[in-house]
């Protein structure tokens, strides 16, 4: 990450215009709408600097000088929550920090160029020109789309050379996807073409050659497991307490990600059971065996953070008569280690263009947060808290059964 001193960023406020800063005197109104935007188009870095682009809340932009604002802790986490509400998507590369300044205290937003471009606010692009903002056009994107090709690229991106556009459910891109990811002007407004809003949406590797990506079979894939055969969710109902004990259900789930979470959904649902206290007091009490939120949230995550490289094994759900365990292939990634695994705060992402795909389908609303949700939910049902078993091969999550009540 970039590190720059407070020389360099001294140099950036002075310079009135500057494409790589952007100066804000508060966070109020409709400041926090254009911080993120400015942290979009520095993520998407259409110059092609190479180098972060900055954010400065509590500088007048007229000047640079501070403004005077009040840099305090509760400021400092809204900002840092840009990189997590899941409004900016690939998540961004940024950090937060209180610098002194040109005569006061300021809150330094430092943003990454994506390798994974282009990155997109609310389903558009925003990029820099000169020392403004924009929103990008065709031509731009296809820019974008060329950097990202060019890149060290996530292999959730990297095309299939044995897939084609035919292996691509175009009615579910056009129907389901482009709605959920792009704002209705910019839909009305596109005149691209099918293999443009494809290459685009980072389905195809480009727009001249269209080979499905790896993300574009996951999300749209006919026949997802031709050819990432390991792209499928095992859930087994195992009658007892390990795993030589009778299998009482079984079910391959398998196909374009938004069903296999369907179905593994209905799956989990079928299985829980509601136990009800009539007796208890004045109003019966229900708990569930397991809260379905925290369910979801856990296997989604597998789903999203598992190795789909050099691998035929599938995310397994085993659900036992006193636990669930969820397994995935792909251990801790980037920043997240064995030793920090679980830490609020701490992410970081294998697939992050599987990650945006999701959070379009609407499985995620907020990057980061799926353990803290499940053990928040698991906690409000009653059941014992969540056991992490963290290797460098996989991951697996055991959630114990909640007390029932005495009839």
């Amino acid at each position: 990450m970039t590190n720059y001193t407070d020389a360099e960023l001294e140099a950036m406020l002075a310079d009135l215009e500057s494409d790589r800063a952007e100066r804000k005197e508060s966070f109020s109104g409709d400041v926090p709408t254009k911080v993120r935007e400015a942290v979009c188009a520095f993520a998407n870095d259409l110059p092609g600097h190479r180098k972060a682009g900055v954010v400065f809340v509590g500088a007048r932009d007229r000047t640079g000088e501070a403004s005077g604002l009040q840099i305090t802790d509760e400021l400092l986490l809204r900002l840092a929550d840009i990189k997590t509400d899941g409004n900016i998507v690939p998540p961004p590369s940024m950090t937060v920090a209180k610098r002194a300044l040109r005569g006061g205290e300021m809150a330094v937003i430092i943003v990454e160029p994506s390798d994974s471009p282009p990155v997109r606010f609310r389903g558009r692009v925003h990029i820099r020109i000169g020392p403004r903002r924009g929103i990008a056009s065709a031509q731009d994107e296809r820019i974008l789309t060329e950097k990202r090709k060019a890149g060290d690229s996530p292999f959730d991106i990297h095309p299939l050379r044995s897939a084609t556009l035919a292996d691509l459910d175009r009615v579910r891109f056009e129907n389901d996807y482009l709605p959920a990811a792009f704002a209705p002007d910019v839909l009305e407004a596109n005149d691209r073409t099918l293999e443009q809003r494809l290459a685009v949406t980072k389905m195809v590797d480009g727009a001249d050659t269209a080979v499905p990506t790896v993300l574009g079979i996951l999300t749209l894939g006919k026949s997802t497991r031709d050819f990432i055969p390991g792209a499928y969710i095992q859930f087994l109902r195992i009658g007892g307490q390990s795993l030589g004990d009778p299998v009482t259900d079984e079910l391959a789930v398998d196909g374009a990600i938004s069903e296999v979470i369907r179905r593994i959904d209905d799956k989990l649902e079928s299985h829980n059971r509601t136990a009800v206290n009539i007796t208890a007091g004045p109003r019966e009490e229900r708990r569930s065996l397991y809260p379905i939120s925290a369910l979801q949230q856990l296997v989604r995550n597998a789903v999203m953070h598992r190795t789909y490289e050099a691998t035929h094994a599938p995310v397994r759900v085993y659900w036992y008569d006193d636990r669930i365990e969820i397994s995935n292939p792909g251990g801790p990634f980037g920043i997240v280690s064995i030793e920090n695994f679980g830490q609020p705060g701490v992410a970081d992402y294998r697939n992050p263009n599987l990650a945006e795909a999701m959070r379009v389908f609407g499985f995620v609303q907020r990057f980061g947060f799926g353990l803290a949700i499940a053990r928040r939910a698991l906690a409000e049902n009653g059941n014992p808290p969540l056991e992490l078993d963290v290797q460098s091969s996989h991951v697996t999550v055991a959630v114990r059964a909640a007390p029932q009540p005495a009839p």
